[in-house]
């Protein structure tokens, strides 16, 4: 990755790396650029140079802590190494696993509630977000807030309503169902005790087999 002062335009960039990198950028306070080839970050328009320099200077110390090998301007190196937390998506993202791994509608159903809940659930929570930055926005001052803040309100009361009503009605079909997944439920091996056929064997199909996994590389490099 790079961090540098266009020599052209005298703006602050940031190129390169993947998504997780791209995160990492939007936390320090950069502007995401989407293009058809390409994604790119810009500092916020209107901040000093003392300032874009800060906010490089911290990046660049963000993205060696996350393992990214970052080239960067001089007066932006930096031997600071702050520490990283967890972000709140990543309790979202473990909601994923949870149902990946689930064995049975009641698991399944049990990580749905998560977001479902009618009080605090994820959902709840996230009209309450866009509900307050609506709010936000009424008294900022510009033509286009009072707009704004309507369209907040309408991704809330229609589109959010529609994925939180949709969801809750499949956590409660999961709910009630009460069954094991069929691609997924556990063989015990065991013969059931009401078999007659003692010496009968489990019918479950073999596992796959598995390809053995290519031996590590010799040295892993920083990532880019």
């Amino acid at each position: 990755m790079d961090i540098r002062r266009d020599p052209h335009s005298d703006e602050l960039l940031a190129r390169g790396g993947d998504s997780e990198a791209h995160s990492v950028l939007q936390r320090a306070g950069f502007i995401a650029i989407v293009r058809v080839h390409e994604t790119y970050h810009r500092a916020p328009t209107g901040l000093a140079e003392d300032d874009e320099s800060r906010l490089a200077t911290d990046a660049v110390a963000r993205l060696r802590v996350a393992g990214y090998h970052v080239g960067c301007d001089a007066g932006f190196d930096t031997d600071a190494r702050p520490a990283s937390y967890l972000p709140l998506g990543s309790s979202i993202a473990h909601l994923a696993a949870r149902i990946r791994e689930a064995t049975a509608t009641d698991e399944a159903a049990d990580a749905l509630t998560e977001l479902t809940a009618a009080h605090d659930g994820i959902l709840a929570a996230l009209r309450e977000v866009l509900a307050a930055t609506a709010d936000f926005h009424e008294g900022l001052g510009e033509a286009a807030d009072p707009y704004t803040a309507r369209w907040l309100r309408y991704l809330a009361d229609e589109y959010l309503h529609i994925i939180r009503t949709d969801l809750a009605y499949t956590r409660t079909d999961l709910a009630d169902r009460h069954a094991p997944h069929p691609g997924r439920s556990t063989c015990t091996e065991q013969v059931p005790a009401t078999e007659r056929e003692r010496s009968a064997v489990c019918a479950c199909p073999p596992p796959p087999r598995t390809i053995p996994a290519p031996p590590p590389p010799v040295a892993a490099g920083l990532r880019r």
